[in-house]
Formats: structure tokens, sequence, C-alpha cells
């Protein structure tokens, strides 16, 4: 179910049924007035018995517990009812889910062609985006309860990648913490004293989603991880 309505389809359907923001496009249409939210943000698919979501927008879609299903990831629905929220700019959009007996159901029509908006991403330095894909890479390989990359195994990584450098966790640490500094006056959590004790990873954790839900780091940019951090 989206704005506008929705669809059900059966277990034995031969196509996946699409979501996004163009009506004409879509089975589900959600956000029609949100030019963040793409064309087609997505779709499900039955695979082996289980239903599958799958994110091929840019902007993320947050599961109930606050997992993020980022651009280009796949995850699988339980059975029973399933809200999904498309994470754009300010804005989230309810696309409601239920995975249950199939009843017939139906879309319409409605907006056409608009160019969908990039989103409004924190300018990082090539420098503090390399250290954040580092510290962030298990939000962005999927890793079901994600934690920010331990300071030694960050600086170790971006010493392999750039040896001419001097990387210490020291440097790496103040790296971060800039880009935490900078970005405090609009994003809240980012500092010592919003968040309560201990402090643990909280700060580095929410710099991470923030970064991730704004689209600033997204799955792409692990490739900065494979072929040196100069591409």
């Amino acid at each position: 179910m989206g704005v506008n309505g929705g669809m059900s389809m059966a277990p034995d359907a031969a196509f996946p049924l699409v979501f996004g923001r163009n009506e004409p496009e879509v089975h589900v249409c959600v956000a029609p007035d949100d030019t963040h939210v793409s064309r087609k943000q997505g779709y499900f698919t039955r695979e082996h018995s289980r239903w599958v979501l799958n994110n091929t927008g840019r902007l993320p879609i947050r599961l109930p517990g606050a997992h993020l299903v980022l651009g280009g990831d796949r995850v699988e629905l339980r059975s029973g009812f399933t809200p999904l929220f498309i994470v754009a700019p300010k804005r989230e959009h309810l696309l409601e889910v239920r995975v249950a007996t199939p009843t017939p159901g139906a879309g319409d029509g409605g907006l056409g062609e608009v160019a969908t908006h990039e989103g409004e991403v924190w300018d990082l330095t090539a420098t503090e985006k390399l250290v954040l894909i580092c510290l962030a890479q298990r939000y962005l390989r999927n890793d079901p309860m994600p934690q920010p990359l331990p300071w030694a195994e960050v600086a170790a990584e971006l010493a392999d990648l750039r040896p001419a450098e001097t990387w210490s966790k020291q440097r790496a640490a103040r790296v971060v913490a800039g880009v935490r500094t900078r970005l405090s006056g609009s994003v809240s959590g980012l500092m010592e004293d919003e968040v309560p004790q201990p402090v643990g990873n909280a700060l580095n954790h929410n710099l991470i989603t923030e970064l991730l839900v704004t689209t600033t780091l997204v799955k792409s940019d692990l490739a900065l991880l494979e072929g040196g951090g100069d591409r």
C-alpha cells in the first residue's frame, strides 16, 4: 500500500511488483510529490518461497528496528505486516507491506515524468570520505548489526591504501571528529553532550547513519577500498 492505493500479487506471479514515485511506471506509488525519491525506487519478487525487497533507488529504505536497506541491496521479508520507510531528506515516506494470502488489488495512473532530485549530500574532502568509508564499511557491506570499524583497523587499511602517508588511529579519529564537529550545527547526536553515557560508538554510529541517509556515502564507494584511495 502506498499513498494512492496498493496492489497484491500471487506467489506464482511472473513479474516484479515495482514501487516508486512515478505512477505511470510503477504498481504502487510512493511519495509522488518528492523528487528525492526515485521514479522506480525498488521492487518485490518471490524467490525460493520468500518475498524479497530490492532497493534499486538512491535513497535507503528503513525497516523496523532502524535497519537500513541501502541502494543496490536486497532483503527477505517476514510473514505478516512490515512498514517500510523511504528515507528522504527531512522526510520519510511509508510503504506498507503485508505478506499474506494473496488478494486481488489495483493501482492507478497519475503523475508523469519528472527528473529525480539528487540528495543534498554533505561536502567531504577526498581524505575525509576515504576515512569515513573505511570506518563505515560494515554498514556498506550489509553487516546485520553493523558498528564502526575499530580505529586500529581503519588506520591499517588507510596505510595500505596510501602507503606514502603516515596513518595512525589518532589521525583517523581526528579526521572523523572534524567532520562530526562541522556537521553538529545541523545534525544532532554528534557531540558527547548530546548522547547518554557511556558514549561508546554512539557518536560515530550517528554520523555514519546521517551520511548513509543523505547518500553522502553509498555502496559504490566501497570501490575506493579495493582499487586505491585516490580514484
